[in-house]
């Protein structure tokens, strides 16, 4: 039985993305592990996370999944999510600066201070949390069947800048327009959560289940 990975390195509760994987999954397994012997045997990989870019990278190099993680993206699918979105870039200003995965050119910003805002608007603030509208700006296999414009759920502060337009997939807009889903090669990766965005959501994982890069 071919099944989905997820790396599971003990930051963030996987239980709904697991759940919302099976759903999807059809006949294929859902295994949530970060024993690199058991990931490696996975038709496909999924990186999920809450939290910081720095904590997120210490717990992978402790559990020697870094390289891991760079040397499977090269064979097979990848999708990042929220914090395993970010990890996938090259550095993040978080904490006066961490290094990251490297798979994909770029930097993770924190937003800016909202503005005071203007008589009748509603005020913005930072984590930016709750639904917002992504607009596809890249054909992609995991954009297959949803509307362009649709609602994805967001709980971050910090957001990804790729070096390169042409990594950027989806984006969105909290204070100005910022990068909502990027990808390159066998990687796809989204700030948004799939598994708590309803129909959309669930679209997008039964896409990165089908998909073949």
């Amino acid at each position: 039985m071919s099944a989905i990975g997820v790396i599971d390195y003990g930051m963030g509760n996987l239980h709904s993305l697991a759940k919302a994987l099976e759903r999807s999954a059809g006949s294929q397994r859902v295994e949530v592990t970060y024993d690199p012997d058991k990931l490696a045997k996975c038709e496909r990989l999924v990186l999920p996370g809450v939290g910081g870019v720095r904590a997120c990278m210490a717990e992978l190099q402790r559990l020697e999944l870094d390289a891991f993680v760079r040397e499977q993206s090269k064979t097979k699918p990848l999708l990042g999510i929220c914090l395993g979105m970010q990890v996938l870039l090259d550095h993040s200003e978080e904490n006066d600066g961490v290094d990251a995965l490297g798979l994909i050119p770029g930097r993770v910003v924190r937003f800016p201070d909202p503005p005071a805002p203007k008589p009748g608007e509603q005020r913005l603030k930072v984590p930016h949390m709750g639904w917002n509208k992504v607009h596809q700006r890249q054909p992609h296999a995991l954009w297959q069947g949803i509307p362009d414009a649709s609602w994805f759920y967001f709980v971050h502060s910090y957001y990804a800048e790729p070096v390169s337009p042409e990594h950027v997939l989806g984006e969105a807009t909290y204070t100005h327009r910022f990068a909502a889903a990027i990808g390159r090669d066998n990687v796809a990766a989204f700030q948004f959560h799939p598994e708590k965005s309803q129909q959309a959501g669930m679209m997008l994982l039964n896409n990165f289940i089908q998909w073949e890069p």
